[in-house]
């Protein structure tokens, strides 16, 4: 006899074809009427997830939320998941994956005294290596998804024990089979469908049903079905359940299930690259509350008192933003109004408490006849790096007898670089510097100074860009001092047909409809820590930028822009490797990944290492695939927004995603043995530059009078 769990559950999505307006209101209709089903019928159950919804009803309508408590403590009523919503699983950074989870499980702790043991993402459309250690940190050990499907990805079972790594934590997996809704009642083939591709021994699996894919919930009708027909089929009989009763159901047997080791894809590849504004501001809301939370925990004393509410109202906002079809970029162009406007709050609240805290400290520090350039890394990492800073000069010309001089009164190495501003008199310094986490430095402008000579150690022409040391960029390629030459990597155009997900493919095709046109070099900055140059092309009906960079310090940097005017096209920037690698190290969610060189599209979180030789970092790139003949990282969409097949597109009011501007950041390293973490310390550092702040108090006299003092 197998049983069979019916889960009855409504999936919403609080923004995708409509607003969140929408979803909210479906939302306190679909948990009225489940509290009006179980309400009448006290052996029905309904499963629920996402802390998001709960917090929106508590707020909007307390007299409902007092019935689903109700109907919580009396078991009807089952609480899954536990995160704030259901994520994209694999954009997140770690420790942003870590405040989905956390803001949700607090919020579910607070409101029920408990937080779920059951992981719930059965409509997100990847999952990270990463989550089964993730997961286990937060007190879950089960977990269930639909996506990738089996002609997606094939499993072993729709049971099994799931690792990220071959020696990492596991949680037992419920991959659902065909559908996490369902608007009518379940024929014979529909029941036995669950039962297909159960692990040996196995004689439990989950149906679920309930009406909608924009909620909807249990309808009396299926109900009544269920009471009346539980054991119409032979040797299978029907339950209402919940996913915690089907895995204590099965959990003696769990160590005999099969085991799938590594990341769950490809559903939706898309989804890693359209429409990258959002994509782009999740990533700098996350890293500046990271910093203002690292900031208020070091510097208790200069941090207001609502501190940490305002930041964790700032990680609500962006954990919302990872919901998968905003971060996923499937949503109606309108929609993202509020996902945007809620990163933009928490951007701005995370930089007001580290801008404002950052000048509170200064008031403890003396008065000084010099200007100072102060600089604090709030970061747990260090930082170890050049930096920009265009210190205010009341309009006057860096003077040819000043010097940057450090705490200790030494000279410190500088640049004059050119400014974004097109005007005359302001300075646009560039500098090394070396930061603690949390760490404060002081530099000085002294205006009575030797002029001291930085050592020029980079050269620079319209045919080359080289260091002392032995990096070197030019037509060829980039040449480290280690003997490796990377060759340049080019813009190439393709042909991309699909919908907004990209739905039924694993990866885009190979035949380039169009390459870059490049004008000539124009060296932009020479000086002794880094040289430049720029030009410009197009690619199809887009223009592009490029600039290289080559830096004393010893790495070299691509700032590729793009004005972005194709429709139903691709942009990828290829790199050639003709030395074909045996090993590629990917970033992936809280760590890296082993992957293989199938050419598969893939997600990508910051960094590549290639050989443990080869190391580039992308900070502005989150898809990418590869061959041991060359690595193509995914840049831009213009897919139709919105689009699902079998639609064919043809619409009045279409929307082509990420028409416009776009500006892509690369760094390149090679050196015997280098690691991913060295590598993430480079993405750590681009992503956290130090805060920075101009401080006069003490000086006699303006900078302009100077000269008159």
């Amino acid at each position: 006899m197998k049983t069979v769990h019916v889960i009855f559950n409504a999936h919403i999505d609080p923004i995708w074809l409509w607003h969140w307006q929408s979803g909210l209101d479906e939302a306190l209709a679909t948990c009225r009427s489940a509290c009006d089903r179980l309400d009448v019928h006290p052996e029905a159950t309904f499963t629920r997830g996402e802390a998001w919804i709960y917090d929106k009803i508590e707020q909007t309508d307390p007299k409902l939320f007092e019935r689903i408590r109700k109907h919580v403590q009396s078991g009807q009523w089952e609480v899954v998941g536990g995160w704030w919503l259901q994520p994209d699983c694999n954009f997140p950074s770690g420790f942003a994956m870590e405040r989905q989870m956390e803001t949700g499980q607090s919020y579910f702790q607070r409101t029920f005294g408990f937080t779920p043991r059951v992981a719930y993402n059965v409509d997100s459309f990847g999952h990270s290596a990463s989550l089964p250690e993730l997961m286990r940190a937060h007190g879950q050990d089960r977990y269930v998804m639909m996506r990738p499907q089996p002609h997606e990805m094939h499993l072993p079972a729709n049971l099994f024990r799931w690792r990220g790594y071959e020696d990492g934590q596991e949680v037992i997996v419920f991959r659902i089979v065909d559908s996490y809704t369902m608007s009518g009642i379940p024929d014979e083939s529909r029941v036995r469908a669950t039962l297909a591709q159960l692990p040996e021994g196995i004689d439990h699996t989950m149906l679920f049903a309930g009406a909608g894919d924009h909620g909807g919930g249990p309808t009396e009708r299926q109900i009544r079905w269920l009471l009346e027909h539980s054991e119409d089929f032979e040797d299978i009989k029907l339950i209402f359940s919940s996913t915690s009763r089907f895995f204590d159901a099965i959990w003696e047997q769990k160590d005999s299930l099969p085991l799938v080791v590594g990341e769950l894809q490809q559903h939706a590849v898309g989804c890693f690259t359209v429409y990258r504004p959002i994509k782009t501001e999740a990533r700098k809301a996350e890293h500046l509350l990271r910093q203002a939370e690292v900031f208020t925990q070091s510097e208790p004393s200069h941090t207001p008192s609502d501190a940490k509410d305002r930041i964790e109202e700032g990680w609500k906002r962006v954990c919302f933003a990872h919901f998968h079809d905003i971060m996923g970029g499937t949503c109606i162009p309108t929609a993202y109004d509020k996902p945007l406007a809620q990163l933009g709050w928490a951007q701005d609240t995370a930089d007001d408490l580290l801008q404002e805290g950052l000048r509170r400290k200064l008031g403890e520090l003396p008065d000084d006849p010099m200007q100072r350039i102060v600089l604090y890394n709030a970061s747990e990492k260090p930082f170890d790096g050049p930096v920009e800073f265009m210190p205010w000069l009341d309009g006057m010309r860096w003077g040819e007898k000043w010097d940057l001089l450090d705490e200790k009164g030494s000279p410190v190495p500088y640049q004059i670089i050119a400014s974004e501003a097109i005007v005359n008199g302001l300075t646009n310094l560039l500098f090394p510097v070396h930061i603690e986490p949390s760490g404060l430095r002081i530099l000085r402008i002294n205006f009575d100074g030797e002029g001291a000579v930085t050592p020029k150690s980079v050269m620079t022409s319209e045919e080359t860009l080289a260091t002392s040391n032995g990096l070197r960029v030019n037509k060829e390629g980039v040449a480290f001092p280690d003997g490796a030459i990377l060759p340049l990597p080019e813009p190439i155009l393709y042909e991309d047909m699909s919908d907004t997900w990209s739905h039924n493919m694993d990866r885009y095709g190979e035949e380039a409809l169009a390459h870059a046109v490049w004008g000539r070099r124009e060296v932009v900055d020479h000086g002794p820590l880094m040289g430049s140059w720029i030009r410009h092309g197009v690619i199809g009906e887009s223009d592009l930028e490029e600039e290289w960079r080559v830096h004393s310090s010893g790495f070299a940097e691509l700032r590729l822009k793009v004005s972005w005017r194709e429709r139903r096209k691709i942009l990828k920037l290829v790199l050639p490797t003709p030395w074909k690698p045996s090993m590629r190290l990917d970033g992936i969610m809280n760590g890296w990944l082993e992957r293989s060189f199938d050419g598969r599209e893939l997600p990508l979180r910051d960094t590549i290492l290639l050989d443990e030789s080869v190391g580039i970092v992308s900070p502005d790139v989150f898809a990418l695939d590869g061959t041991r003949e060359r690595i193509r990282f995914t840049l831009l969409r213009s897919a139709i927004m919105a689009h699902h097949i079998p639609h064919n597109g043809v619409a009045p009011r279409l929307t082509f995603s990420d028409q416009g501007e776009h500006t892509f950041r690369f760094r390149f390293f090679s050196m015997p043995d280098i690691s991913a973490d060295f590598l993430d310390l480079q993405a750590a550092q681009m992503h956290r530059a130090p805060i920075a702040a101009d401080l006069t108090r003490g000086m006699p006299c303006r900078v302009r009078d100077w000269g008159k003092k």
